[in-house]
């Protein structure tokens, strides 16, 4: 990729299962540490640093979640992995539904982290709803990400959790922090869901599903409820998540 350089970490045995880690917005593969040290031994695990997320960089102009899984497949390819399961956070997940639709024979597992079904995130949105969404960010993307942060973070979450989650997302790089939350709002999710065959499941926050979007995704991919802290519980709540990932990988 001539305008762009991705960072990684990998580890574990090369014969290993292998798990792929996508972060969401805002964020870096750092995200992933804690978890990888509670996952087993003989797991092979990569995680990942978006484009102009954490140490890698790019001066591309288009910031879509196809654009991010042809980082991510680029990096597979690198490390010849031809079979894993990929996790993605928030953004993460649209990333990684996407790399499954581009990697078919590749990607075996489907795994989001509270990602997909926000509603007013994911589903598809017409040009007027995209807009409604964007606007705060454009007018004043502190104060918008805050608000982000709280919606985020369930009641009783320890305030300063939230400061850090906050001051460590609002200094994402710009201008590819805005643009890549729009390449997210205007992701046609419904339509990657029609062409992805792989198995999907989603760990998503109890107290902050909604149970249309339950009703909605219920046939396409499996909606497992948890209470692990909020929206970057793998963050808060390490052991737990890689307990969750692990048993996906044992099926």
């Amino acid at each position: 990729m001539n305008d762009t350089t991705i960072r990684y970490t990998i580890s574990g045995p090369a014969h290993g299962p292998t798990l792929v880690l996508i972060h969401g917005w805002a964020c870096n593969r750092n995200d992933f540490d804690a978890v990888t040290g509670f996952l087993p031994d003989d797991y092979r695990v990569l995680a990942i640093d978006l484009a102009e997320h954490g140490e890698s960089r790019s001066t591309r102009d288009t910031w879509t979640m196809e654009e991010f899984a042809r980082d991510v497949a680029a990096v597979l390819e690198a490390e010849a992995v031809d079979s894993c399961a990929v996790v993605g956070h928030s953004l993460g997940g649209a990333v990684a539904v996407e790399l499954g639709r581009l990697l078919p024979d590749v990607v075996t597992h489907v795994v989001a982290l509270d990602a997909l079904h926000y509603l007013f995130l994911f589903a598809a949105l017409d040009e007027q709803q995209a807009d409604a969404v964007l606007h705060p960010f454009r007018e004043d993307f502190a104060t918008a990400m805050r608000g982000m942060v709280e919606a985020g973070s369930p009641a009783g979450t320890d305030p300063a959790l939230k400061e850090a989650h906050f001051e460590r997302m609002v200094a994402v790089r710009q201008p590819a922090g805005l643009r890549s939350f729009e390449g997210l709002v205007h992701w046609n999710m419904d339509a990657a869901l029609r062409e992805v065959k792989q198995p999907i499941t989603l760990f998503a926050v109890r107290e902050m599903v909604a149970q249309e979007a339950i009703d909605r995704y219920r046939d396409r991919m499996r909606i497992v409820l948890v209470d692990l802290d909020s929206h970057h519980f793998h963050v808060e709540s390490p052991e737990g998540a890689a307990e969750l990932l692990a048993g996906v990988v044992a099926g």
